[in-house]
């Protein structure tokens, strides 16, 4: 979602004077937010999930199923009711905030869950509530998907149908993807649409490989003079689907995880044990084959979302020689991260970072360590996107928005969240950004538990999965290609510091290998054996475990595989790679009924059922207050 602040948003030529001066104020915000709050320490585990939502509407009569663009109208009745319970002084069961689409929402518990074990068994409750309380506000033929939408900028892929317009400097200039199609509740989705493209130069560019079928034309190459003239599609490759606007990739939603660490060591240590992981999980989470109506050869959104909001220059992007850019930058500001940060791991960045010396020298003699403020330099090669006339002078001592409106806009696998100024009940955190949304909340919790249970894990045994940062940007390539779960290998270092690493398949780093490394459930397994945990608990977690495990061999399809195979034995699909709105269609229809739970898929979710609930016991919670004040006792 990112940082929304109110106010009067700069257009990219506004913005422009005052780039240095948001990041030099930036950089020290950072600078006294980090010695203010560096020996803050025993804060307990809390965690949460960020689920987006997409609101389709059915339309029986032509079997056509569209986006429903009412997400500004249900967010302001789910949120009346946040600020009802605030004036009562009752807790919220969960939060909703907006997203970039104007027909998506994004859901998260009320409150973060605790550090418990018990906790894992409350999650997919929680998710399903937000479900139902989304659905029960909808229209008749509505209904609320967490999936990325097959046909985003398709003709009228909208309700109400409203056609793109290429003449329309607000809608960046889109052949495909209208003005309205943007959460327009807010200034911050249309304004990033705007003044990505101001900065780049131009509209972004995205080109997916196409899924070469029985009747695929090669070299494929898509007549859109119907669209737009020759300079409207310049950027178009052939043998690719081509789309040209930001909604094509943050239009597509995703599943997140942030926790609390014990402290900012540990917040660092876990940011980067887990970056090796990242790819692991989008493969196996992989869940997006078909864009703007067309089966591609790749299952994830990750790329298409990176050059979404690419807004490098061409110099910076090395197609014209340097003369007003500083750098050739090798990525999107949404990609791998670059580097590790805490102290022990920085013999693993073999990247060569990009930053300017006067910040990292601004960071260095504000007593920022090296790696770190290597970490926070290199973001600040990005400018500001989303600055606000009100709010361009700030106090440094108490605000962290210029430094957030920079770090929030560098959208990475993995991500450092220090505390925010203004609320000290929250630690320092850690974002798990890679996880592609399940269509249903088994498998949401599942992943969501499995990351957190990894987290635990690695914490316990002191496990380390580092690797060279370089071999991370590699797996991640590697994990968005077709049924990368069972045809990928990733180079992996699973086991003590001393361990060489190896390729592996991901059944093999999921579920260990004979005589070689054990696996990471089984590993998981070891640390629950050694845990308290009740019964219902440890039979939903085995759930979980075991459903991913399948998963990982491809006894369980993965959503993207599933898809595909749908698509292909579809009497109106003609293996041409065209997915045509007969076949969306039903495509929904039958991912509505499996994530409502009246179809049960086996080859999708097999014969799995966790024994969540919305409550835990009090014997349980009489256990998290005791908890809680042994550790603020250690803290003192």
């Amino acid at each position: 979602m990112g940082l929304l602040t109110k106010g009067t948003p700069l257009t990219w030529a506004e913005t422009i004077p005052h780039i240095e001066y948001i990041k030099k104020h930036g950089i020290k915000q950072f600078i006294n937010l980090y010695h203010r709050l560096k020996s803050r320490h025993g804060d307990q585990l809390k965690w949460g999930d960020e689920i987006e939502y997409t609101i389709v509407k059915f339309d029986h009569e032509n079997k056509k199923v569209r986006v429903s663009c009412r997400a500004e109208e249900l967010l302001n009745r789910l949120q009346a009711e946040e600020q009802v319970n605030a004036m009562l002084g009752t807790a919220n069961r969960f939060l909703w905030r907006p997203e970039f689409g104007a027909y998506m929402i994004e859901g998260t518990p009320g409150m973060p869950y605790g550090g418990l074990i018990a906790c894992f068994n409350i999650v997919e409750a929680n998710m399903k509530l937000r479900r139902e309380v989304v659905k029960k506000l909808l229209k008749k033929d509505e209904t609320c998907l967490s999936i990325s939408f097959p046909s985003l900028g398709v003709p009228g892929f909208t309700f109400p149908e409203v056609a793109a317009d290429r003449t329309n400097d607000d809608a960046a200039n889109s052949i495909f993807w209208p003005e309205q199609a943007v959460f327009l509740g807010h200034p911050r989705f249309k304004n990033l649409t705007k003044n990505i493209k101001g900065r780049r130069g131009s509209k972004v560019a995205i080109n997916v490989p196409i899924f070469k079928d029985e009747k695929t034309p090669s070299p494929y190459v898509e007549d859109l003079s119907s669209f737009g003239g020759p300079d409207d599609t310049r950027d178009a490759k052939p043998d690719h689907i081509y789309m040209d606007h930001m909604g094509f990739g943050m239009g597509c939603c995703c599943l997140q995880v942030t926790f609390q660490a014990v402290n900012v060591d540990e917040a660092r240590w876990l940011y980067d044990q887990l970056t090796p992981i990242t790819p692991i999980l989008l493969a196996l989470s992989a869940a997006t084959p078909i864009f703007r109506g067309k089966l591609s050869n790749v299952d994830s959104r990750w790329d298409i979302i990176s050059a979404s909001v690419d807004d490098r220059t061409r110099e910076e992007r090395g197609l014209e020689p340097l003369k007003n850019s500083k750098w050739v930058i090798e990525k999107s500001r949404y990609d791998s991260t670059d580097c590790y940060i805490y102290p022990c791991s920085v013999g693993y960045n073999d990247i060569p970072l990009q930053y300017d010396d006067a910040i990292y020298q601004q960071l260095i003699d504000g007593n920022i360590d090296e790696p770190l403020a290597k970490h926070i330099a290199h973001m600040f090669i990005r400018d500001p996107h989303q600055v606000f006339r009100e709010r361009i002078e700030q106090d440094d001592e108490k605000s962290s928005e210029h430094f957030e409106t920079i770090q929030s806009s560098n959208w990475m696998n993995m991500r450092f969240k220090p505390p925010p100024p203004d609320s000290p009940e929250i630690g320092w955190r850690v974002e798990f950004r890679p996880t592609e949304v399940q269509l249903t909340d088994f498998e949401n919790a599942a992943y969501c538990c499995f990351v957190v249970l990894l987290t635990r894990m690695i914490i316990s045994f002191r496990l380390t999965y580092l690797m060279p940062i370089s071999m991370v940007t590699e797996n991640m390539k590697r994990a968005q290609q077709k049924d990368a779960v069972l045809n990928q290998k990733g180079s992996e270092k699973c086991g003590p510091p001393s361990q060489d690493m190896e390729e592996m398949s991901i059944d093999e780093i999921i579920n260990g290998k004979k005589n070689g490394f054990p696996g990471l459930i089984s590993l998981i397994r070891q640390f629950l054996d050694s845990a308290d945990v009740d019964v219902d608990t440890r039979c939903t977690i085995s759930q979980y475990l075991n459903f991913i495990s399948k998963r990982a061999t491809g006894e369980i399809s993965t959503l993207a595989h599933w898809t595909r195979e749908f698509v292909q034995s579809h009497p109106a699909y003609k293996h041409d790679s065209d997915v045509n709105d007969t076949i969306v269609y039903d495509l929904l229809k039958k991912m509505d009924a499996i994530s409502s739970g009246e179809d049960h898929c086996d080859k999708l979710l097999g014969c799995y059922r966790s024994k969540t609930d919305h409550a835990i016991s009090a014997a349980v919670r009489k256990a998290e207050e005791h908890m809680i004040v042994s550790s603020q006792k250690r803290a003192h």
